[in-house]
């Protein structure tokens, strides 16, 4: 893909990248977080390109390098997005829902699991920690469910 000089836009490097996520406004029934918007926020100087399905782990505050990766099903075609300086690019993760009050349970009988942050990496982009603006991740069966990347903001 060439951008407005003719000069070929290249993959976002992963130091290009500002990585945000937050809570879904729609998740899954129950309680738990169900479903998260990550935000990849272009912070260079020159248009960049996203593209594929993400791949997730689970990990501690400061801890990637020690993280249990999730099993991912990949939902949507994958497409390069083309990201302007300061232009977002976004995906959404859904989980197996954690029930109940308090501890919760999951409904398959593993134990709930809760991780402060994830690791979200993207082909030829990087793996970026990332936690939740407003609480953390709840989840069961180390499973997730996740978008392509795209253009337009998930609700």
């Amino acid at each position: 893909m060439s951008g407005s000089s003719g000069a070929a836009v290249r993959t976002c490097a992963a130091t290009a990248l500002k990585v945000t996520a937050r809570q879904a406004a729609h998740r899954p029934p129950g309680t738990g977080t169900g479903a998260a918007v990550v935000g990849f926020t272009n912070v260079s100087a020159r248009p960049c390109l996203l593209q594929g399905h993400p791949t997730v782990a689970g990990a501690g505050n400061g801890s990637p390098q020690h993280n249990v990766p999730l099993s991912v099903t990949r939902v949507g075609s994958a497409t390069p997005v083309r990201v302007a300086p300061g232009g977002r690019a976004w995906v959404k993760l859904t989980f197996v829902q954690v029930q109940g009050e308090a501890d919760g349970y999951c409904v398959s009988g593993a134990d709930p699991v809760v991780y402060p942050t994830l690791v979200i990496g993207l082909p030829g982009s990087g793996a970026h920690q990332v936690a939740l603006d407003d609480g953390q991740f709840a989840e069961c069966d180390n499973k997730v469910t996740v978008t392509a990347v795209s253009a337009a903001k998930p609700v």
